[in-house]
């Protein structure tokens, strides 16, 4: 098989830029080790900046999301027992963030493939990546018994952190930058009603709360814990009196409860590797960086990576401007440095660090007390949270 770009991996950067590139007429093949349900079933962010949503309707995939998503116009903060709304349409210049799962993102970019006849393959096996340096890339894979070739131009590496892609560029060639935090967050899904129209985030002495939404039926809770904590400890009923420990009394006493759909404790790192290009590969997403969730910017960092690629590709093939291509790592690198030290910050912010020391806890009030109480405060958070523009690729 010989295609233009072949993409490894079909999460939303994968489908996403795939679905971009058919739309400009450009050939591209996606290669997933995982089944389409496999790849649905991962509980991830529901936040989407201004820019995501707008690349989204580009790929002609909005139909629903601008039916069904929950534009957000502000969120609110709770420290020190106060409640503080950020109004982000107000300090952002008119910007907005929308409330969409990234399942759902996901289930329409597979169902935008299926009716495109573009090709994608599912459980494509011990994927292997070829020629990068040369000019001459190709990708091998195996699928019922039988290795397939597929030669192509480029290929994106959109196959998030345990992928094959960023391990086939050679070790000495990468630098890392990594921050693990000492807390995982203890999410819970639940078919219940949001316990407030806005997303909330808070911090108390017992530990970082967020109450966030999938939709006006379905609320995601997240709760900080130990590293140490295992899912299996924490029934409903532990979960829901802790949640209603944490919030002010206002907030609790409004809380519905249910059973859970799904519980997982994930654990919060930063992580960084660059340069994010190799040759003729291209990493995308997950598989060059991880944010922690507390700036929601996991995927929204992956949507600028797949604009800024997209854009440079596009070039490439309709202008014959293949000097844009060094570009992309250091366009990327930019705008996910700015959402790293972002994501960085608001759990720096928010959360309940064990171990530190009183003049640590005082900076932090202090911070709190700045970014929440000062108009030049509350708008830095409130730009970086609808997402700092796209620089243009000329």
């Amino acid at each position: 098989m010989k295609t233009q770009v072949a993409i490894i991996g079909a999460g939303p950067s994968g489908l996403l830029l795939g679905q971009l590139l058919h739309k400009a007429g450009i050939d591209n093949v996606i290669l997933e080790r995982h089944t389409p349900d496999y790849v649905l079933g991962r509980i991830r962010a529901g936040v989407l900046e201004q820019g995501v949503v707008d690349l989204l309707r580009e790929a002609g995939v909005a139909e629903r999301i601008d039916r069904e998503g929950l534009v957000h116009e502000g969120i609110e903060l709770v420290c020190s027992g106060r409640r503080i709304r950020l109004d982000l349409k107000g300090l952002s210049g008119g910007k907005t963030v929308m409330v969409y799962g990234q399942t759902e993102v996901t289930r329409d970019l597979m169902d935008a493939r299926q009716a495109s006849g573009a090709p994608i393959v599912y459980e494509a096996e011990n994927v292997q990546l070829y020629g990068l340096k040369d000019g001459t890339p190709y990708v091998t894979y195996e699928k019922d018994g039988q290795t397939q070739r597929i030669d192509c131009d480029y290929i994106a590496g959109c196959d998030g952190f345990h992928g094959v892609s960023r391990k086939t560029i050679p070790a000495e060639v990468l630098s890392h930058y990594e921050r693990v935090y000492p807390f995982g967050w203890l999410g819970l899904l639940s078919d219940t009603p949001p316990v407030h129209e806005e997303l909330i985030y808070a911090h108390t002495d017992l530990g970082f709360v967020l109450c966030s939404q999938r939709s006006t039926t379905r609320s995601r809770y997240y709760l900080q814990v130990p590293l140490s904590e295992k899912v299996e400890d924490w029934s409903d009923e532990r979960f829901w009196n802790e949640l209603k420990r944490r919030l002010p009394g206002d907030v609790a006493n409004r809380l519905v409860t249910g059973p859970s759909l799904e519980k997982s404790i994930a654990p919060l790192r930063s992580y960084v590797v660059e340069p994010m290009q190799y040759g003729r590969l291209f990493l995308v997403g997950d598989a060059a960086h991880i944010v922690p969730p507390t700036g929601a910017k996991g995927l929204n960092l992956a949507g600028s990576d797949v604009c800024y690629l997209f854009r440079i590709l596009d070039k490439v093939y309709r202008e014959g401007r293949t000097d844009l291509l060094e570009k992309y790592s250091e366009l990327a690198l930019r705008r996910v440095w700015k959402g790293e030290r972002f994501s960085w910050f608001m759990t720096n912010l928010l959360h309940d660090f064990a171990g530190s020391d009183a003049f640590d806890r005082r900076m932090q009030l202090a911070d709190r007390e700045y970014f929440l109480n000062s108009e030049a405060g509350r708008v830095t958070i409130a730009e970086n949270y609808v997402g700092l523009p796209y620089e243009e690729v000329a």
